[in-house]
This record gives C-alpha cells, sequence and structure tokens, in this order.
C-alpha cells in the first residue's frame, strides 16, 4: 500500500506541475511586452515592404532600359528628305519592334533598316513595296508585282529611274523592296548598293510621330 500511495502521490505533482505549466503558457503578454514587440513586427513589415518595391523598381527599371528598346519600341530621328512628304528632315519617330519578329508586316508600311547590316550604326527609313516571294518590275513610272500594276499614291514624283528593277527582281521568302516616297532623290532598293532589305536587317515599324507637335500623330 505505501509503494501505490508513493506512486499516486508523484503522479498527483506530475499532474499539479502540468497544470501550472498550462496556466504559465496561456498568460497573456503584459502590456509593456506587447510595446516591445510591437516595433520589431513593425520593423519586419518594413523591411520586407522595402525589399518588394527595390525588386519590382529593378525589375522596371530592367524592363525600360533593355526589354522596351531591344525588342517593343524605341525613338528614331529621321535624316535626310528620301520620305518627303510623309516624313520630314529632324523629325522623331516611335518604331515598334514587333511586327517583323512575327511575320506582321504589310505593304506600304513605313520600315527602319540598316542597309550594310546591324553591324554599321547607319538606317534608313523607306515604305515597303515588294512583299517576300514576289516578283517586282518598274516600267515607265509605274511599279507591277508578279505582272500586275500596282495600284499606289505614295510616290512625292512619278519615277524617273527604275534602277535595277527595270529588269524583273524576285524576292526571297524573307526579303522585301523598299522605296522612299521621294523617289527623285531616294537611295532605295532600286540601286545596287541597298538592294533588297533582308528582314535580319529590319529595325522596326514607324508608328508615330512624336516631334514636331505640330504633326504628332500616327503615321500613315
Amino acid at each position: 500500500m505505501e509503494a501505490n500511495d508513493s506512486r499516486d502521490y508523484q503522479e498527483d505533482i506530475l499532474y499539479i506541475e502540468e497544470e501550472h505549466l498550462d496556466d504559465e503558457l496561456s498568460m497573456e503578454v503584459p502590456e509593456e511586452a506587447q510595446g516591445l514587440l510591437e516595433p520589431v513586427e513593425k520593423r519586419k513589415s518594413d523591411v520586407k515592404g522595402f525589399l518588394y518595391d527595390l525588386i519590382f523598381y529593378a525589375v522596371l527599371i530592367f524592363v525600360c532600359i533593355y526589354i522596351l528598346p531591344n525588342f517593343v519600341i524605341q525613338r528614331t530621328i529621321v535624316d535626310g528628305s528620301s520620305m518627303a512628304e510623309t516624313l520630314h528632315d529632324g523629325e522623331h519617330l516611335f518604331i515598334e519592334k514587333l511586327s517583323y519578329r512575327f511575320d506582321a508586316l504589310d505593304r506600304f508600311d513605313i520600315i527602319v533598316f540598316y542597309p550594310y547590316g546591324r553591324a554599321n550604326e547607319e538606317y534608313y527609313v523607306k515604305r515597303i513595296i515588294g512583299m517576300p516571294g514576289e516578283t517586282i518590275q518598274i516600267i515607265g513610272s509605274d511599279i507591277y508585282i508578279d505582272g500586275e500594276m500596282l495600284e499606289e499614291d505614295y510616290g512625292k514624283d512619278p519615277i524617273a529611274d527604275a534602277g535595277r528593277a527595270a529588269e524583273p527582281i524576285t524576292l526571297s521568302e524573307d526579303e522585301y523592296f523598299v522605296m522612299g516616297d521621294n523617289r527623285s532623290v531616294s537611295k532605295d532598293s532600286r540601286t545596287e548598293e541597298v538592294g533588297n532589305v533582308n528582314k535580319e536587317n529590319i529595325g522596326g515599324r514607324a508608328v508615330f510621330r512624336i516631334k514636331p507637335l505640330s504633326r504628332f500623330g500616327i503615321i500613315d
């Protein structure tokens, strides 16, 4: 009996200690301690918010500095009068850089391209006349596409020099035939120096004029 009484007594002590421990754990944190914890939690929240902001602005800067000008849209300046009266010397344009990547260029689109390859920084601004796979020929002042006369009125003056297009020119599946609207002064696909424009040398399609403000708007 004494052994059992001793074991029961020990179990009672353990039970009381467990109850006392539960009471301690369930006690509310004193207001003074809460006052110390709140600034710590606020600092953690501020640090997390700062890191999120830092990541957001880093991504935004990367997109603005690298992604947009290289893959989406870029500003360029017209140099010369070969596109008069559509574009004038010194005008500032936005060019979008998605159409040519997805083979979405159309006849009469105005493009920016690198006639001597992308390794050379010199670029031209011209209008697409012939599309990939077509045969172009200029007879007199008329342009023929696959044997049919092209109806268009973009030229500032009638064509006086057919150049290499006096004979039929058949474009490959990744080539375009381009001309300036001011055809009496434009150096374009009619010349041996420029020739057909390969897709890989196209920089973008001119879509919007931003300067001067008097001519601000969409480019036709």
